[in-house]
């Protein structure tokens, strides 16, 4: 007697739905984990893009006798590109930063106390003291926190609104 050969007949539907179960069972997991390493990813740039308009804005003040810079703008390079620093463009941040737009956060910059009169060469006085704002642009997207910078060089920060002075400093 001749017995018949099974053969390869491939998955069943059966086994392939179930093997996408799975797949999708995963997927469920990983994509919430993956939203919330991007938005820590963009608060860390955050804070260190704070971190480096608050080294501009001191090197803007100590080489243009000019106090604080006058806007984010006067922190970015000149327009058309080149080297070629002024008061006005000097060329200290890139030009997404000093735009006031960076890795899901917009960055408000807001003198006080204006030096009086501009320094030589400047088209705008400069500050005396200024504060920095940077917040997500989608709360609970792109970030879940907002900060704040002073000359101080203290940022701080707020889950649930824009930062202030009296808020907590980051680390702390």
């Amino acid at each position: 007697m001749i017995k018949a050969r099974r053969g390869n007949r491939g998955f069943t539907l059966i086994e392939l739905l179930i093997v996408v179960a799975i797949i999708l069972i995963i997927a469920a997991i990983a994509i919430p984990n993956l939203m919330r390493s991007k938005m820590l990813a963009d608060e860390a740039a955050a804070v260190g893009d704070m971190r480096a308009i608050f080294t501009a804005a001191t090197t803007y003040s100590a080489t243009y006798s000019n106090g604080y810079p006058p806007s984010l703008a006067a922190l970015g390079p000149p327009a058309g590109g080149g080297n070629n620093a002024t008061c006005d463009n000097a060329n200290l941040l890139d030009s997404s930063l000093s735009a006031g737009r960076k890795s899901g956060y917009v960055f408000t910059y807001t003198g006080s106390n204006p030096v009086t009169g501009s320094a030589q060469g400047c088209s705008n006085p400069g500050f005396n003291s200024y504060t920095i704002n940077a917040d997500p642009i989608t709360r609970g997207q792109t970030g879940q926190r907002s900060f704040f910078l002073d000359p101080s060089g203290t940022i701080r920060y707020n889950t649930t609104q824009p930062a202030t002075a009296s808020d907590p400093p980051i680390g702390g």
